[in-house]
């Protein structure tokens, strides 16, 4: 492996701006690092050499040409395959859309442009981001480079897979319910998901709209921080945008210092479901946190507990109503349409053809508590429920500065072990989902390892307290590291090439 997939993101910034290595030079070695191990992780659905190094030479003579550039420029990025890209295809993970290519960049896709960053190809995920585990792709299950017998999480798990096997130093990914999180911690890696409406959804296709979050993947916190800040921020485009300044994440992350923050424990968050491998390397980073001069308390959130039956109310409601646009009509697959079928019968035909089981089963559930006699007992009553958890959130934040807990029950199971058993996949999101229903900033960041897999601490923060999630992630980071001799990752056994 050469030296510069190993390198941060922010350490591949300053070689290629002080023209030490060239933003071509760094693309071809991560294109490289993708031929030789991608055939045992399947993190990617698509690459375009060609379009990759076009993109990079363009990043090196804009600077040859005295332009400015970001510290990302000429930085590569795996990018999921649910952000609209006009050069390449965009599936969601879907038989559906497969081989459509958008006629327009999402607005993440085109900062990621604008701040020079070079876009490997589009990474594998569940099929409209539905699941936990990537199995739910209609094209391959990608693997935890970890233990390639192992979910790399989901549904963007391609993009955690790609960032933990050192295909990239960097990803983007979405958070519904965890989607973000969740994969990163089971991969040992730093996944962010941003205050909702603080990194713009135009162009993302959607899955469930109040929940959506755009964010970034990195192996450590400084860079996912630069990635944050180079995407985030108010778009028109989007009218659930929030059109305020992108806190200051970059400089937090620099700051990695917790003394005098109040930090809270959910106490809901423990007890039976949790692997004790996790909770003991949670107690651990509490008791780190305590050790770096945070004051830890123990907050009760009562309604977190019908966070997850709220959520598979609300989501797949809101996917039900998004997904009805795949109709046949207007754009991806088309079946049996032989002049013979109505438009309804085509319509049926394609949708029992193009989507998978999950969908399928989501789009059920959704329709169902949408329907006539059922949408105040059902989905009313979890948009109430809803509203009981910010109250939550908003009692704790009176209290204390962050809120912590592990990020997931448990470390990365094994491929196959849940798929046959929807409720226990879904308990995967079990401590991510709260902030996707309020809104709220949250971080994974790796504290330790169980029975030889990453263990993930989840940080939680107000509404635009995004910078609080990222100075308590650095500081935790940086004092496990001086204890670790390194970065966790460094730990993973090393991916022989493919075959």
């Amino acid at each position: 492996m050469t030296e510069l997939v190993r390198k941060s993101a922010a350490e591949l910034g300053e070689l290629i701006a002080s023209g030490e290595a060239s933003a071509v030079e760094v693309a071809e070695a991560h294109l490289d690092r993708i031929a030789a191990v991608d055939g045992s992780v399947n993190a990617f659905l698509h690459v375009d050499r060609e379009t990759t190094l076009a993109q990079a030479r363009g990043v090196d003579e804009r600077r040859a040409a005295g332009e400015e550039l970001g510290p990302l420029a000429g930085v590569p990025i795996a990018h999921k395959d649910v952000f609209t890209t006009a050069d390449m295809p965009t599936t969601a993970g879907s038989k559906i859309l497969e081989g459509w290519r958008p006629p327009y960049d999402a607005t993440v896709t085109a900062r990621l442009r604008q701040a020079g960053l070079v876009i490997l190809g589009k990474t594998n995920m569940d099929e409209f981001a539905m699941g936990s585990s990537t199995e739910n792709s209609a094209y391959v299950t990608s693997r935890n480079p970890w233990d390639l017998e192992r979910v790399p999480g989901g549904s963007s798990g391609g993009s955690s897979a790609a960032v933990a096997a050192y295909e990239a130093p960097l990803s983007t990914g979405t958070d519904t319910g965890g989607s973000i999180r969740q994969p990163a911690a089971v991969t040992g890696i730093v996944g962010m998901k941003p205050t909702y409406g603080g990194s713009s959804r135009y162009g993302v296709i959607a899955f469930a709209s109040s929940l959506d979050t755009p964010g970034p993947f990195a192996r450590n916190v400084l860079d996912a921080a630069l990635l944050h800040e180079a995407f985030s921020g108010h778009d028109v485009m989007d009218s659930t945008s929030v059109d305020q300044a992108v806190p200051p994440v970059v400089e937090a992350a620099r700051r990695a210092d917790v003394n005098g923050l109040r930090v809270g424990v959910v106490k809901e968050f423990a007890g039976e479901g949790y692997e004790a491998g996790v909770s003991a390397r949670f107690n651990e980073a509490v008791e780190l946190l305590e050790a770096l001069g945070a004051k830890v308390v123990e907050v009760s959130c009562p309604n977190f507990s019908y966070a997850l039956p709220a959520y598979y109310l609300i989501a797949p409601s809101e996917c039900s109503s998004n997904l009805a646009r795949f109709d046949a009509m207007r754009y991806g697959l088309r079946v049996g349409d032989d002049g013979s079928r109505s438009a309804e019968e085509v319509m049926a035909l394609t949708r029992a053809e193009g989507f998978g089981p999950e969908v399928k089963r989501r789009i059920m559930l959704g329709t169902y508590a949408l329907s006539s006699g059922y949408y105040d007992a059902y989905y009313g009553k979890a948009q109430q429920v809803r509203t009981l958890i910010k109250r939550d959130f908003e009692a704790a934040f009176e209290q204390v500065d962050v809120l912590v807990s592990p990020t997931t029950p448990t470390t990365a199971f094994p491929i196959g072990e849940r798929a046959d058993d929807p409720v226990a996949m879904y308990l995967a999101d079990l401590c991510t989902i709260p902030a996707n229903l309020t809104g709220n900033a949250a971080i994974s960041v790796p504290c330790g390892l169980s029975d030889g897999l990453p263990v993930g601490l989840q940080i939680m923060a107000p509404v635009l307290g995004d910078d609080r999630v990222y100075r308590v992630g650095a500081a935790v980071e940086r004092a496990l590291e001086d204890r670790w001799g390194g970065p966790l990752l460094a730990k993973a056994p090393e991916l022989v090439e493919a075959k």
